[in-house]
C-alpha cells in the first residue's frame, strides 16, 4: 500500500531536509522513525519520494512524503511523532495511488517569507503585480543544470503584521533559492533602494543579469502543496499535541525576544 504523510518541522537545528549520512537532517530523522516502527526499512525499496527539499534552517508546515509499506496499520501520525525529535511532526496521512509522486504530481506550491521590519505596502504591491504570471526567473534563483527557469507565479501577497512584513507566494513550481531571492528583491523595492523599472529588467534575463543574495533561511516556511484528488486524514490528537508543544516554544521565544530587546537597548551609545 502507498501512503503519503504531511510533515511539519522547525528547520533551525538541521542541515536541511535531504538525507545525508554524516549530518542531522529532517529526512534522516524520518527514516529512523519509520524504520523503528517497521513501516519502511529501505527508502529505495519502498519507493520513497519527497515533494521537495528545503535548505538548512528553512521550516515547513506542509512538506509531503510518500512510500510503499506492508505495514499500513502502523502509519499513525501520533505514533510516528513519539519516535521523532520535538521539532519534527507528522500530522496527516492519505492513501494514495501506487504511482503517486509527491514531487511531480504537485499542482502548486506555496511558501511564506517573514521579513523583519515594515516596508512600503504600496511599493510592494506594485512590485508583486509585475512578478505575477509566467516569467523567466533566472535572476531570482540559483540555477541548476537542465532545470527550466520558467515558472508561473499564481499569487503573491504582501502585508505588514506588527513589526514584520509577510510575503505569501504560490506558483506551479519553484527553483532553488527563488523565494528567498524574490524576498530580497521585495525588500530592496519596498524600502525604495530599487524601483519598478529595475524589477522589470530583472524579469528579462536575456538582456539584463544581476546576482541577488538569498534572504536568510530562517524567515522561510514551506506552507502547502496542492494535489488533485488526495483526501487527507488529519490526526486530531497529533495536531493538539503539536499545538501544545508550539505554545510552549512560543512563550519561551517571546520572553527571549524581550530579553534580547532589553540587552540591545542597554547597549545604545
Amino acid at each position: 500500500m502507498r501512503i503519503a504523510l504531511q510533515v511539519a518541522y522547525i528547520g533551525t537545528d538541521y542541515h536541511g531536509f535531504q538525507f545525508h549520512p554524516d549530518l542531522r537532517t529532517i529526512e534522516g530523522e524520518l527514516f529512523r522513525a519509520l524504520a523503528e516502527l517497521n513501516i519502511i526499512n529501505n527508502p529505495h525499496e519502498a519507493n520513497y519520494i519527497a515533494a521537495g527539499i528545503t535548505d538548512k534552517g528553512v521550516h515547513a508546515l506542509g512538506q509531503v512524503i510518500a512510500f510503499d509499506t506492508n505495514n499500513p496499520d502502523a502509519v499513525i501520525p501520533r505514533a510516528i511523532n513519539t519516535k521523532l525529535p520535538p521539532t519534527i511532526w507528522v500530522w496527516s496521512r492519505a492513501h494514495v495511488p501506487s504511482d503517486f509522486n509527491p514531487h511531480s504530481n504537485a499542482l502548486s506550491r506555496e511558501y511564506r517569507y517573514i521579513m523583519c521590519g515594515k516596508y512600503s505596502i504600496p511599493l510592494l504591491r506594485n512590485a508583486s503585480r509585475l512578478l505575477k504570471g509566467v516569467h523567466d526567473f533566472s535572476n531570482f534563483a540559483t540555477l541548476e543544470k537542465e532545470k527550466s527557469s520558467i515558472c508561473r507565479i499564481e499569487k503573491i501577497e504582501m502585508r505588514v503584521e506588527r513589526e514584520f512584513t509577510v510575503m505569501d507566494i504560490r506558483a506551479d513550481r519553484f527553483i532553488w533559492h527563488m523565494v528567498r531571492k524574490i524576498a530580497t528583491a521585495m525588500k530592496m523595492t519596498g524600502c525604495g533602494a530599487r524601483d519598478l523599472s529595475w524589477l522589470e529588467q530583472m524579469l528579462d534575463p536575456a538582456e539584463f543579469t544581476e546576482g541577488l543574495e538569498p534572504a536568510p533561511a530562517y524567515g522561510l516556511i514551506f506552507k502547502n502543496i496542492e494535489y488533485e484528488n488526495i483526501i487527507w486524514d488529519e490526526d486530531a490528537y497529533a495536531k493538539k499535541a503539536i499545538k501544545q508543544s508550539l505554545d510552549e516554544q512560543f512563550r519561551w521565544h517571546g520572553v527571549m525576544a524581550e530579553i534580547l530587546r532589553e540587552l540591545k537597548e542597554s547597549m545604545i551609545v
